[in-house]
């Protein structure tokens, strides 16, 4: 049972235990089921694995994307194809007994409990775990159809020929892009497939958030960009990610928001070093890709925001003049703010690393499946 309307979404104690020992007996049974383009919630997989499949396969001429997400996907989850799915390697109806105990549990809300009549149980351990159970069905219908037809180079080629197009599934939980290497007709006519495939789960797309974009105009997935720029003095063209300009601002508007007015009481080491956690986190997520201006631009814009902010505390409204805030809060010689021993680090002093896509090369934890329902 969940308690109250904001934590709702936050299961008791004796739930989070019981949900943790079942997604220990359910996770390596349907771990090995898993397609190999899905990187969500699991184990050794991260956003970064199908950030670096995308641009592999942009990089092959895979130029079309299909950007799609599942409006609602943890709510909306059907419980019949979910206990059906379950059921089809789990034979254990104490376990089957127990998963659908939490997906009918409800919510505790001020005017009494609101019964379940789809979706999975929310911010629980085990509600990923029943999403990825749940969503391999588009998964499973693309990756059917490249073993049956676009398996080998000879097969790709010869459906190229005859003018259909080629595709790839990348999936991070409820969102997922279709790389396409063909035309525009052939990522618009997976809209519908896709759409197809989810009703049968009691899912629908969001409509708002799919759509189908060109590689050089640059495809959104995860809070990065993937787009296919030319080098700079050749003809050659390369697939590149960066942080999208939604990211950028999103950590501009934490940064402002450390800065208002009513936070004029704390510290400038405590600010300092807040907003330089803050940068650091939000730099080392997108290091991998190219990121040098956009950390730069962030970083400028904290530090104009924290030198304002000192500007207004310690001069009474009337501004701190800049010599003066340079000898009290700049490291000597320099113009990075530090006080107290505590230094500004922006988003600029996280280096710039490579992320190598790993592909099939990712192990598993788990033995592959056996021959029969498990349970």
């Amino acid at each position: 049972m969940q308690e109250g309307q904001y934590e709702s979404s936050v299961p008791t104690v004796q739930d989070r235990v019981v949900q943790a020992a079942l997604k220990l007996v359910l996770e390596p049974i349907f771990e090995a089921d898993f397609q190999p383009f899905s990187y969500g919630f699991r184990p050794g997989r991260r956003q970064h694995d199908a950030i670096a499949e995308i641009r592999h396969f942009a990089t092959c001429g895979y130029e079309w994307a299909l950007e799609a997400d599942i409006k609602a996907c943890f709510d909306e989850i059907g419980h019949v194809p979910l206990m059906d799915r379950l059921r089809a390697r789990i034979k254990d109806k104490r376990i089957l007994a127990l998963v659908k105990a939490f997906l009918k549990a409800g919510i505790m809300t001020p005017d009494g409990e609101e019964d379940s009549y789809s979706g999975t149980p929310q911010g629980g351990i085990l509600s990923p775990l029943l999403a990825n159970i749940a969503l391999p069905a588009p998964g499973d219908h693309f990756a059917g159809q490249w073993q049956q037809q676009m398996k080998t180079p000879h097969q790709r080629q010869a459906r190229r020929k005859r003018g259909q197009g080629n595709w790839r599934m990348t999936r991070f939980a409820d969102d997922f892009v279709v790389m396409v290497h063909g035309e525009r007709q052939h990522a618009e006519a997976l809209r519908q497939e896709v759409t197809d495939v989810l009703a049968t789960l009691g899912l629908r797309l969001a409509a708002e958030k799919t759509r189908v974009v060109h590689i050089d105009e640059g495809s959104g997935f995860l809070s990065i960009t993937i787009r296919r720029m030319r080098k700079r003095g050749t003809s050659k063209h390369y697939a590149c990610t960066k942080p999208s300009k939604k990211a950028i601002q999103a950590v501009k508007d934490k940064v402002t928001a450390k800065t208002y007015r009513s936070t004029l009481y704390q510290e400038p080491e405590g600010l300092i070093q807040s907003i330089s956690k803050t940068l650091t986190g939000w730099a080392n997520y997108h290091r991998h890709g190219v990121a040098k201006a956009a950390f730069s631009t962030a970083g400028h814009h904290a530090w104009n925001r924290i030198m304002r902010w000192l500007r207004r505390k310690h001069d009474g409204g009337s501004g701190l003049g800049m010599p003066e805030l340079r000898r009290r809060f700049c490291v000597p010689g320099t113009w990075k703010l530090a006080h107290n021993g505590v230094v500004f680090t922006g988003a600029a002093t996280v280096p710039i690393v490579r992320y190598r896509y790993r592909g099939t090369r990712i192990p598993t934890p788990y033995p592959q499946p056996s021959a029969g329902p498990s349970g």
